[in-house]
């Protein structure tokens, strides 16, 4: 399909979009695991728009394979906040709904919705879901079967950030529970996703900023050794409900975007997948 086409399809959408708004938890901000706890708000951060970056909450795996579990603000509920769901929240959310707004003609709302499972039914208002460290989620049953309902009913969920076999290992704990009868997939070249606006045959490892800039012993511990992955799950129609990027930090070139510090080849890429991942779940 056409961009021009999926966003058609898009436009569509935007008046069951709006009836749906009612329904919907109003915006949040929690503490985030970043070192920084003063993004501003965008001035047009309350407006209604048609689509909005979802970024899944979940619970923290008490055991987790990285930095003793991820609990960077102290023992913290992780309703809370303040724990591995929150890495690169909430800049990498809004830096990224930056540019997809100047990428596409979307109408894009300019801030990021928390999406907590356990909130009754609103997973459902929100058919796009991010999420990263995903070594560090701890899923439990009831709502290992709402995120596969909510993806078998039409929803898209994207994986990022997490490295190595024993993070692979963690993550697979939660995932199996929620597809235990779907296989996690090598998604090929050729993949509609990769080609719905940019095309994508070149896709190299995107490291983060902390494996930027003389940190090594960060980035011999989690990185050395690995090669990039483009992973996903299809439901019983061949579509692509959960994308996940293996072994790379997408999320992070997201968020330093605009620091010339942060190479430009890895922000240039990491958005330009984002992009096509959101068409692709809008498309198809």
């Amino acid at each position: 399909m056409t961009l021009k086409g999926a966003l058609r399809l898009a436009a569509s959408g935007a008046i069951f979009v709006a009836t749906l708004a009612a329904f919907q938890m109003p915006w949040r901000v929690y503490l985030s695991m970043e070192p920084y706890d003063d993004i501003p708000l965008p001035p047009d951060y309350q407006a209604k728009a048609e689509w909005v970056f979802a970024r899944l909450m979940y619970p923290q795996n008490p055991v987790s394979p990285r930095r003793g579990g991820g609990f960077r603000r102290g023992n913290r509920d992780w309703r809370q906040g303040g724990t591995s769901w929150t890495q690169d929240y909430p800049r990498a959310d809004r830096h990224f709904a930056t540019a997809l707004r100047r990428l596409t003609r979307l109408d894009v709302r300019s801030v990021e919705q928390p999406v907590n499972l356990d909130d009754g039914d609103d997973v459902y208002n929100w058919p796009w879901l991010a999420a990263g460290e995903m070594g560090d989620w701890l899923l439990t049953s009831a709502q290992a079967a709402k995120l596969r309902d909510f993806l078998l009913r039409g929803g898209f969920l994207y994986l990022d950030d997490f490295w190595g076999p024993a993070e692979w290992q963690s993550f697979e704990t939660s995932m199996q529970a929620v597809f235990p009868d779907r296989p996690i997939i090598e998604i090929e070249n050729a993949d509609a996703i990769f080609h719905s606006v940019f095309n994508l045959d070149d896709r190299y490892q995107i490291l983060g900023q902390w494996a930027i800039g003389g940190r090594g012993g960060m980035y011999n511990q989690r990185v050395a050794g690995t090669v990039a992955q483009w992973k996903g799950i299809r439901d019983d129609h061949n579509r692509l409900v959960v994308a996940m990027s293996f072994n790379s930090d997408v999320g992070d070139s997201w968020e330093f975007a605009d620091d010339p510090r942060y190479p430009d080849k890895y922000s240039e890429l990491g958005i330009r997948i984002g992009v096509n991942y959101v068409i692709y779940s809008i498309a198809h």
